[in-house]
């Protein structure tokens, strides 16, 4: 029997993800590529320079073009740059016809924007990882209004299958979940540094050693049903008048950039790494990160109690 090309993608619409194709590898793509690797996906990676890559993945395959036959899954995590990422959607579809579903890392462009020129935008979405790739549990899913409820359900399905808990957002918003929350925090934290009230260091030590370890224990949310949201109502009522509320990046963190003082690959940010070893600073990290979730999910599995 002939089925109609309609027909087919229908049929592939609705198949597992079984292969996947990593277009960049960066810091967030190269994590990508060993999380599916890892999980027994067929797993590729597309470089331009693929002998850069040579010897790097033992579990995934270095492709210096798109391979003949679709994936599943194209993951895309090249630079925040629309008019780099736009032209490989067009060769991507040019190539499989909406036979595979593409889900970009952004957390910064405007999902619908990059999905304008799309001839099959329902297998579009953003898929947002969280630095180190491999490690982090949490990877959020953006669709637009033309995701398919059948790319949302086997994407997730395929993060499960990484051990990933896949944040679904009903509808994008520029920075997503995770980020939105950082830069929430870090716009008052720049501000309080750039006002000379308190030095990098200290903040750190309180969001590691105070809001840290009890936002792994109770969020943020359910701490404040804890300790009482007539209490938080009223604190907000003091503080969010007197909270830094300018729209415009912090002035000292540009200022670091246009200096070139960007952090640890430069030597120098808000700290002095100058005799740090890059990669050895990103592993102790991960390696930190990774004990951490597995005493959250030690404690989990304690039975703490949680609300419904």
């Amino acid at each position: 029997m002939i089925f109609s090309y309609a027909a087919q993608v229908a049929v592939m619409d609705q198949r597992e993800v079984q292969s996947v194709l990593v277009v960049g590898a960066g810091s967030i793509g190269v994590g990508v590529v060993h999380s599916f690797a890892n999980a027994g996906f067929k797993t590729s990676v597309l470089s331009r320079t693929p002998s850069r890559l040579e010897g790097k993945f033992a579990r995934a395959t270095v492709v210096a073009s798109l391979p003949a036959d679709p994936p599943c899954l194209i993951v895309e995590s090249i630079p925040e740059v629309a008019d780099l990422k736009r032209p490989l959607y067009a060769e991507i579809e040019n190539r499989y016809a909406g036979r595979t579903i593409i889900a970009t890392n952004t957390s910064g462009l405007p999902l619908e924007d990059l999905a304008r020129p799309l001839r099959f935008r329902h297998n579009f979405m953003g898929l947002h990882y969280i630095f180190p790739a491999d490690a982090s549990e949490f990877v959020e899913l953006s669709r637009i209004s033309e995701t398919s409820d059948a790319a949302v359900a086997r994407v997730s399905e395929a993060l499960k299958r990484c051990g990933k808990t896949p944040v679904v957002l009903n509808r994008p918003v520029i920075g997503a979940l995770i980020n939105r929350l950082q830069h929430a925090i870090l716009r008052e934290a720049y501000h309080l540094i750039a006002e000379g009230i308190v030095a990098p260091s200290q903040i750190d030590d309180i969001a590691k050693r105070l809001l840290g370890p009890r936002m792994c224990v109770s969020g943020l949310i359910e701490q404040k049903d804890i300790s009482g949201l007539d209490t938080h109502a009223l604190a907000q009522q003091s503080i969010v008048p007197h909270l830094c509320h300018d729209p415009h990046p912090s002035a000292l963190l540009q200022q670091l950039y246009a200096a070139g003082h960007i952090g640890l690959k430069s030597g120098r940010g808000f700290y002095d790494w100058g005799n740090s070893d890059p990669l050895k600073v990103k592993a102790d990290a991960a390696q930190k990160v990774a004990r951490i979730m597995a005493l959250l999910a030690e404690m989990d599995a304690a039975g703490a109690n949680r609300p419904e």
